[in-house]
């Protein structure tokens, strides 16, 4: 069962982790949304937020694994209100067929998952929002995958991974027959993230010429490597600043303007930084 730690006890380890000079939370859970059910009798994901957003020393907080069932949208407001929370969300969608969605016992449907999603961005115009599907479930159809293919198109997703279904052990759907050839699973696969491809180098496009603040990561060959507040470490999208030009601190902030962009990776320039001889 779902367990939640204290809010007072994450605060204390996050103020601990801040003493250290950590600048960037992540929160994880298996289900972010029933964080507080067990120990405040209500889904207190937004007071917790509040709380950890009074830690001296962090600048970023973010939010992984909240799923679409019974989302508390009280942390829509929360992010609008407090500039240390990112506009990010990591939503594991998984499929959004209604058979499919059924068989997986997602507890939604395609419906109420498109509105909450554009609840999301209504509330929050700027929220990136990552999702990671699933193709190739038991019982999924060529209509079924259709139906997601056509759906990941219009909702433009910020960041999407996709991955084939594994048949394994003590899980609900390894009753069912794995009934997707592996070659299918794959072609799937290909052509979601093909897809989604198209819709990030679209994306990255527009943010050519804007300013971002950006956490520079580390320095990898000939470019220092940074990250969006839109972007969570080694699964997004990064900054590349060119190292033989600029220099920028590694662990800080920095203003970067963005002078190119690639269908997953951009790349800038910081705004206050003489040119390197």
């Amino acid at each position: 069962k779902h367990r939640s730690k204290p809010i007072e006890e994450l605060v204390l380890e996050s103020q601990k982790l801040a003493s250290n000079g950590v600048k960037e939370l992540i929160l994880i859970a298996q289900d972010l949304t029933y964080y507080g059910l067990d120990l405040y009798k209500k889904r207190n994901l937004a007071e917790l937020l509040k709380e950890l957003a009074g830690v001296e020393g962090i600048e970023w907080i973010r939010l992984h694994y909240a799923f679409p069932t019974g989302f508390p949208m009280d942390v829509l407001e929360v992010m609008n209100k407090e500039p240390k929370i990112c506009k990010y969300l990591d939503i594991p969608l998984q499929h959004i067929s209604d058979p499919i969605l059924k068989s997986m016992r997602r507890g939604t449907t395609k419906a109420k998952t498109t509105g909450l999603l554009k609840d999301f961005r209504q509330i929050v115009p700027d929220m990136a929002i990552r999702t990671t599907l699933i193709v190739g479930y038991p019982g999924e159809t060529e209509d079924d995958f259709l139906t997601l293919k056509n759906w990941v198109s219009e909702m433009r997703f910020e960041r999407l991974g996709c991955f084939t279904y594994s048949h394994e052990e003590n899980t609900h759907a390894y009753k069912l027959e794995d009934d997707v050839q592996e070659e299918v699973k794959q072609q799937r696969a290909n052509e979601i993230m093909e897809l989604q491809s198209g819709i990030s180098w679209q994306l990255n496009q527009e943010k050519i010429g804007k300013v971002f603040r950006c956490i520079i990561d580390r320095k990898e060959g000939n470019y220092f490597i940074g990250r969006t507040e839109y972007d969570s470490p080694d699964v997004d999208n990064e900054v590349l600043v060119d190292a033989k030009n600029f220099y920028v601190k590694i662990g800080e902030f920095v203003e970067l303007e963005i002078t190119d962009a690639a269908d997953f990776d951009l790349y800038g320039k910081p705004v206050k930084q003489s040119v390197l001889d």
